[in-house]
């Protein structure tokens, strides 16, 4: 909105549910003002919460991210079967060739 207002451009609501906003006005950029303040400190509150819950998440044992798909006993199940395809190791794991893949060589 600043670099806006800089090259002299305004904003003005037409329709509305009660205030009417023109920023070409004092009273306009004082409402708008108030508006922009008060979505800054919803938006620092959510911020705020979500920090909060995740630090009271993993304070109680709870870990973010999905489950991997391989597990170290799924790694050495496809490590015991040297001779059997890699598409029908995957299909009996339940894995993508990708996961199979980056956990072999990780």
């Amino acid at each position: 909105m600043h670099d806006l207002t800089g090259c002299g451009i305004g904003l003005k609501v037409l329709t509305g549910h009660g205030v009417t906003i023109d920023t070409t006005t004092a009273a306009g950029k004082l409402v708008f003002g108030i508006f922009a303040a008060l979505a800054e400190f919803e938006r620092e509150l959510i911020t705020e919460r979500t920090i909060a819950g995740l630090a009271s998440a993993r304070a109680r044992g709870r870990k973010g991210g999905h489950p991997y798909k391989m597990t170290p006993k799924l790694r050495m199940a496809s490590m015991g079967q040297p001779d059997t395809k890699v598409s029908t190791l995957c299909k009996g794991l339940g894995i993508t060739r990708q996961t199979l893949y980056r956990h072999l060589y990780s």
